[in-house]
């Protein structure tokens, strides 16, 4: 049995389309794939935005990259390098697999936690993606710091929010008063971190819209905003419940 023959015979968390034309099967009848497909159609509005003259020579990094499928599309379109990381081994393993079936000798897949990534020693990318992960953690700013370091032109983070709440707080005694930017949500994820697409700690912040805007202009980025989802979006990107938001670097 071939490469490509075994991936056909498992399901995946995203429709791969393989080099002869057909397509892995994806979760629970392609019940996602809207959600993939608008991703992927928003990150590349903003690359092609980015760089109009196309992703020859860039270095891309995607930090929680499951299996792959992103970096895997910023290989196909020409980056020089393309780093996927991601928390669970057997996800690694499966991004490279994918790399190789689709002979993407400029992409590799490393194990790491997100807040164990050695900033110096991997320098900067010109493309940082944050797909899908941040919701999922305890600490999603010290994540964003390590996304800030890493960042040497865009990073593009998509997640879900919360619901804003903003105004006064008082902060110490009554007439002592800071304004609220935003907040976070706690979920509780403590009984589904066996689950590949969930979190592995168990406690997840997840970020007002507001909030995340807040943060990363806060954390060392230059110009950051909301990325416009199309149309035909996925609902939850429709209708503002995930967002994507694209945050720069001005060289």
């Amino acid at each position: 049995m071939s490469s490509v023959d075994d991936l056909l015979n498992r399901e995946w968390f995203y429709r791969f389309e393989l080099p002869d034309g057909r397509v892995t099967r994806s979760y629970n009848n392609g019940q996602l794939d809207a959600a993939h497909e608008t991703r992927l159609q928003m990150m590349n509005v903003m690359l092609d935005w980015t760089w109009p003259g196309g992703l020859q020579g860039l270095r891309a990094l995607d930090l929680g990259c499951h299996q792959g499928y992103f970096a895997a599309e910023l290989a196909q379109r020409g980056c020089s390098e393309v780093l996927g990381i991601d928390a669970r081994q057997g996800l690694v393993d499966d991004a490279n697999r994918i790399a190789r079936a689709l002979a993407l000798e400029n992409m590799r897949a490393e194990q790491s936690d997100i807040h164990a990534v050695d900033t110096g020693a991997l320098g900067r990318f010109d493309i940082v993606l944050l797909f899908g992960l941040i919701y999922h953690l305890e600490n999603p700013i010290g994540a964003l710091r390590v996304a800030s370091a890493l960042t040497g032109r865009l990073c593009l983070i998509e997640t879900q929010v919360a619901p804003h709440l903003s105004g006064p707080l008082d902060f110490g005694r009554h007439d002592f008063v800071k304004d609220m930017k935003g907040c976070f949500a706690i979920v509780d994820e403590t009984d589904a971190t066996h689950v590949d697409e969930a979190g592995t700690g168990g406690i997840c912040l997840v970020p007002s819209t507001a909030g995340l805007l807040w943060i990363l202009g806060k954390i060392g980025f230059d110009r950051v905003g909301l990325v416009k989802p199309p149309e035909d979006a996925y609902e939850q990107l429709r209708t503002g419940k995930r967002v994507m938001v694209a945050a720069f670097r001005d060289r």
